[in-house]
């Protein structure tokens, strides 16, 4: 690695850029955090199955139409991908009522939504990672009404992908976050697709697969994720 030069280090990841031009290295490590920041551990192996699971859909969605900025794995936790010009926009795809959207509007937990929702955060910690909705943005100048339409189209068409896959694994996809960048006039799926970033619950238990087991202390964190790699793999 020194070769490459620290980027931006977030709550779980960090962005090296390498010497070749417009490629990035995304390292996925093994801190969790909850609550803002609120609490954290490090959980050893649990980057990789995070690599390893935005790898594959990231690979999926790509060969379903989606443009992502995945390039190819290094190693076991270690990404290249193209380099783009973030978005500062959370998207986040609601499938099954659960977390915020139950605290801030009378929808009950586990409730069906049909069709999903969107909802998007304006990604800043300084402000809070506020919801703002689709005048914000084009006054902000984030997206124009055309990119507008498309992030939407693509966050649908990313929802019913990864909602019938997992249906076939037998995991009911809740809701997920996903980030857009940019490069050149193109608009590509960035960040990650992993348990850090998904709601997923076991279709014939309800069990929580994702991060809500270390929320709210449901178990053990890496035994969820393993079963989702697991889920994953059975389907091959």
């Amino acid at each position: 690695m020194n070769e490459d030069q620290l980027l931006y280090e977030g709550k779980a990841k960090s962005v090296f850029r390498t010497s070749v031009p417009g490629e990035l290295k995304v390292i996925f490590r093994d801190d969790i955090t909850a609550f803002n920041g609120e609490k954290k551990d490090t959980l050893a192996g649990k980057g990789e199955y995070n690599a390893r699971v935005s790898a594959f859909f990231f690979q999926y969605l790509e060969k379903n139409g989606i443009p992502t900025h995945f390039i190819r794995m290094e190693d076991e936790r270690t990404m290249v991908v193209k380099e783009l010009t973030m978005i500062p926009l959370e998207v986040i795809a609601r499938n099954v009522a659960a977390g915020s959207i139950v605290k801030k509007f009378p929808f009950t937990e586990g409730q069906l939504i049909e069709p999903p929702v969107i909802v998007t955060d304006y990604k800043s910690d300084e402000h809070g990672d506020p919801s703002i909705n689709d005048d914000l943005i084009l006054a902000l100048g984030f997206l124009s009404a055309d990119g507008l339409r498309d992030v939407r189209e693509m966050t649908l068409k990313i929802n019913k992908l990864l909602k019938d896959f997992f249906a076939e694994a037998g995991i009911q996809l809740v809701d997920f976050k996903i980030e857009f960048g940019r490069s050149g006039d193109t608009i590509y799926l960035g960040d990650e697709i992993s348990m850090d970033s998904m709601r997923l619950w076991d279709e014939k238990t309800g069990e929580s697969l994702d991060k809500d087991v270390y929320r709210f202390g449901k178990g053990d964190v890496l035994s969820a994720y393993g079963k989702v790699v697991d889920k994953i793999l059975q389907t091959l």
